[in-house]
């Protein structure tokens, strides 16, 4: 198998803080865009997608500001990161996400993002 990679990609959404947090730290906020549905316990957080489940772990988290999860099943240090970034001057929000893929994969996997930050999007009405 071979090395995953950390990308990073970049998204300015048009919502507060506090809301777009509660769409990356919630199962039912997740469950509107990121998966067709999400349950958790405690730190644990299972994902499903037509049916088949992935299991995440949170790692970290603080309110309004970042969510950290791991996959449960990936044998190596990788992890997906939401982190809301505020601009000091003009008080834009962007979500930067950084996330690790096979360097063969990137492209894919940042597509994939774009798509589902476009559903985001969409929920909170900044498309």
């Amino acid at each position: 198998m071979s090395e995953k990679v950390k990308f990073e990609i970049e998204f300015v959404i048009q919502s507060s803080p506090q809301l777009l947090y509660s769409y990356l730290s919630t199962p039912s906020g997740l469950s509107e865009w990121f998966a067709d549905n999400v349950n958790s316990r405690g730190e644990k957080f299972f994902f499903i997608w037509d049916g088949s489940e992935e299991e995440a772990k949170l790692l970290k988290r603080k309110s309004d500001e970042f969510v950290k999860f791991t996959w449960v099943d990936e044998e190596d240090d990788s992890f997906f990161e939401m982190r809301i970034i505020v601009d000091e001057i003009t008080s834009d929000v962007s979500l930067f996400i950084s996330d690790f893929a096979e360097e063969d994969e990137i492209d894919e996997a940042k597509m994939l993002w774009t798509n589902q930050v476009g559903s985001l999007k969409q929920v909170l009405g900044s498309a």
